[in-house]
């Protein structure tokens, strides 16, 4: 399955952005030429230049345009929404939720002492009985940027559009275990699923009408099929399948056990089963053309249509309201992850409801349950009360002007514009003028360049750039599927466990050259399965911190210090053997000559290296291949050249080992990826043991406590070697010297705090 954010990952493990737009690109048309067509866009009312001391020019990716806080979906949009709204809660400098926004927090980082405040206080309770209480009061001076002021019912409308049952947009808050919750969602359905479920020759029409049935699968057969063997032309068009394969396309496109005959509509059938029958989520799968210019437009909008199919609660118990500024949210149980979705932006119920709909009483609050309407109709014009007011997007540009509302006070650039650009030109853009602030995939590359701006000098802060580098949140890895990659039918086994870390040992001795090669002094080396800006990551000043995969099959040091690179290697080597000799494979005379039952002497790893070897980890794999040569092992790599082509490979479960990237979040919670109940489990690791300690770490709330078991869960992923850690990379921010006052940055950026958070405070020269 194809998503924007599956491409994401390929990119970002290809040391490379998605694909930019923008007006005019540097390879096209002159500097002069980009400024005048971004001045045309912008007009004479809104000036786009950075030169005229009042406009801030900020360069982004491409918009959706679906800048609303409910269905903001691409990282672009999400910006969007970020600089109009403010948040019910926020995060420090280390994605810990600050709980005492209203007085304000002081905590410390990198030896410097910082003050966090925020709109809410939230306490929170761990009860006898099991339940959590939460606990929000808000400042009751906030007010939106229209004037109207903001108050507890507009966080409560915001919690029942999340929880409301035709709500589509990727905030889950309605999955999380509140009081009454599913009591609430229950006794409806949308109308597309149920017309689904019915079944194309249904005569039951109590709950939709025999028009709206043959409209509903006619758009099925007809647009539907046509979406499903867009997908199959596609793996035609690799080489995946034979032309008419619809079965081996979707086996393809991670849609496996459609019988060998299938058609498109049996395969656009499993596609929609895949989505609960939503239109729009379903656009992931896209293959070129969108669902939503196949099929009408009117059965489109069925999958928000909400239908009553029985009894339900007109309320969620555990949202009460206690104060005109204060309330109370009730969760049955302990989840970890819980407090984070109070970083909800928060609509006022005015501008995205009906307030004549709205009376908590009453159990009214803003909107019919099921018809979220009012609430999409303004998706693409935000209102918040955030630092910027949202004025138009034209041309590709976002045009904000300065909120005087804001309640950390009126940002002192008065105008901001986010311009959609090429990745090339976010670099050059700052040193022609056409830009202010930048977010280039940062490499070795870029800093030479930026260097060369700055006149030569060794320094990244220049007379013409400014440079802010922080950790990117997330990392890169080696992965190894433990149902491809075992002796005999366990891969649990000791042996198993060997064999992989066998082939572990090798990789990893070859991970500083490869990623200093290509990232230089912008990436490190990581030696846990998860991402160094995490607060559950393990740092070498702790107890039993050691370097991935640096012990023999005894529990001895490979490496000694002293030793010089080729000793290293060759150190490797000698301890991969140890490895496969325990694996239950013979050697004889430093050599391997034949493998267990089970086990081969040859596995093959997959890289989306766009089929040219451009990958951090590329030149990692390659001099692994040649080293078990020596040994006689043999190590294939497989550069694939798109996306779409290397995911299917191991989300279809094909993949013996493959290399990407995971993006993190502010909590480490580890289950999608290492649980055997994980949806993205593609290791395939199956251990009770560290089930356990997955599901302890979700039901505590004790920071240090979930930092112990997650440190146990790692050891135990890499016991089983199905993950080699191979890397975290800088991102970074640039600014113009020449116009920004970079004097008014913040300081110590990091993935959740830079100079996005204090651009109240931001000033230009």
């Amino acid at each position: 399955m194809m998503n924007a954010k599956k491409l994401l990952a390929f990119t970002l493990a290809a040391g490379m952005t998605l694909g930019q737009f923008m007006s005019v690109s540097a390879e096209e048309a002159s500097t002069e030429a980009a400024t005048e067509a971004a001045t045309e866009a912008t007009g004479a009312e809104a000036p786009a230049e950075a030169t005229d001391g009042k406009t801030l020019v900020v360069s982004n990716n491409h918009f959706e345009g679906k800048f609303s806080p409910f269905f903001a979906a691409s990282a672009e949009d999400q910006d969007v929404v970020s600089r109009t709204f403010v948040n019910l809660m926020d995060l420090d400098r280390v994605g810990a939720p600050v709980l005492n926004g209203i007085e304000g927090e002081t905590r410390t980082y990198n030896g410097t002492d910082y003050t966090y405040t925020g709109i809410s206080d939230i306490a929170v309770t761990e009860n006898e009985d099991g339940t959590v209480y939460y606990d929000v009061t808000m400042r009751d001076d906030v007010v939106f940027s229209d004037g109207t002021p903001m108050d507890i019912d507009d966080v409560i409308f915001n919690m029942y559009v999340y929880s409301d049952p035709t709500y589509d947009g990727s905030a889950t808050f309605y999955s999380l275990p509140i009081q009454g919750m599913e009591e609430y969602r229950s006794g409806m359905a949308t109308l597309s699923s149920l017309i689904a479920a019915a079944g194309e020759e249904n005569t039951d029409f109590t709950l939709w009408t025999e028009e709206q049935q043959t409209a509903f699968w006619s758009a099925v057969n007809e647009g539907g099929a046509a979406f499903a063997q867009e997908i199959v032309d596609a793996c035609v068009a690799q080489g995946l399948c034979e032309e008419g394969d619809v079965a081996t396309a979707a086996a393809n496109w991670a849609y496996e056990g459609l019988a060998a005959d299938a058609t498109a509509k049996d395969f656009f059938m499993a596609i929609a089963e895949n989505y609960g029958w939503n239109f729009a989520s379903m656009e992931a799968e896209t293959a070129g053309t969108a669902l939503a210019d196949l099929i009408p437009e009117d059965v489109y909008n069925y999958s928000t249509v909400g239908v009553e199919t029985g009894e339900s609660a007109d309320h969620i118990e555990g949202i009460q309201r206690t104060g005109d500024y204060s309330m109370r949210v009730v969760a049955t149980e302990i989840a970890a992850n819980m407090i984070y979705q109070f970083q909800i932006p928060v609509a006022p119920l005015h501008y995205y409801g009906d307030e004549a709909l709205y009376d908590y009483e009453a159990n009214k609050f803003g909107f019919e349950k099921g018809d979220l309407s009012k609430v999409r109709s303004v998706t693409t014009k935000p209102l918040g009360a955030g630092p910027y007011v949202f004025k138009e997007y034209t041309n590709g540009i976002v045009y904000f002007e300065a909120n005087p509302n804001y309640i950390k006070g009126e940002p002192k650039i008065k105008y901001m514009n986010y311009l959609e650009t090429l990745e090339d030109d976010k670099t050059v853009g700052i040193e022609a003028g056409t830009i202010d602030i930048g977010d280039p995939s940062y490499s070795g590359e870029v800093m030479e360049q930026i260097k060369e701006y700055n006149g030569g000098d060794e320094s990244l802060d220049g007379s013409v750039v400014t440079v802010k580098l922080y950790d990117f949140l997330g990392y890169g890895y080696i992965a190894l599927s433990a149902d491809n990659i075992k002796v005999g039918n366990d891969p649990a086994s000791a042996e198993s466990r060997n064999l992989r870390k066998a082939i572990d040992t090798v990789l990893s001795v070859y991970r500083d050259e490869s990623i200093d090669s290509y990232y230089g002094e912008t990436a490190s080396i990581i030696n846990y399965p998860i991402s160094s800006t995490s607060w559950a990551s393990p740092v070498v000043t702790d107890d039993g911190y050691k370097v991935a995969y640096s012990v023999d099959v005894e529990g001895n040091p490979i490496y000694t210090d002293g030793m010089t690179t080729e000793e290293r290697y060759d150190a490797a080597l000698q301890a991969a053997l140890g490895y496969f000799e325990a694996a239950g494979y013979t050697v004889e005379d430093g050599k391997l000559t034949a493998a267990p039952e089970g086990a081969k002497l040859e596995y093959a790893v997959n890289i989306g290296a766009n089929g040219s070897g451009d990958h951090p980890s590329f030149l990692l794999l390659k001099n692994a291949s040649d080293a078990f040569k020596k040994i006689g092992f043999t190590l294939t790599v497989n550069d694939y050249a798109t996306a779409s082509e290397f995911y299917q490979t191991y989300q279809s479960g094909v993949a013996e080992m493959w290399v990407a990237a995971w993006q993190a979040t502010a909590d480490p919670d580890m289950y999608q990826l290492y649980s055997s109940k994980g949806s993205t489990n593609y290791y395939k690791i199956n251990d009770p043991d560290l089930d356990e300690l997955i599901i302890g770490a979700r039901q505590s709330t004790d920071q240090d406590y979930r930092k112990s078991l997650y440190t146990a869960a790692m050891d135990i992923i890499m016991d089983w070697g199905v993950e080699v850690p191979v890397y975290q990379r800088s991102e970074c921010f640039i600014f113009s010297t020449e116009r920004v006052n970079t004097s008014t940055l913040p300081t110590d950026f990091t993935p959740y705090w830079n100079w996005e958070n204090e651009i109240e405070k931001l000033e230009m020269n």
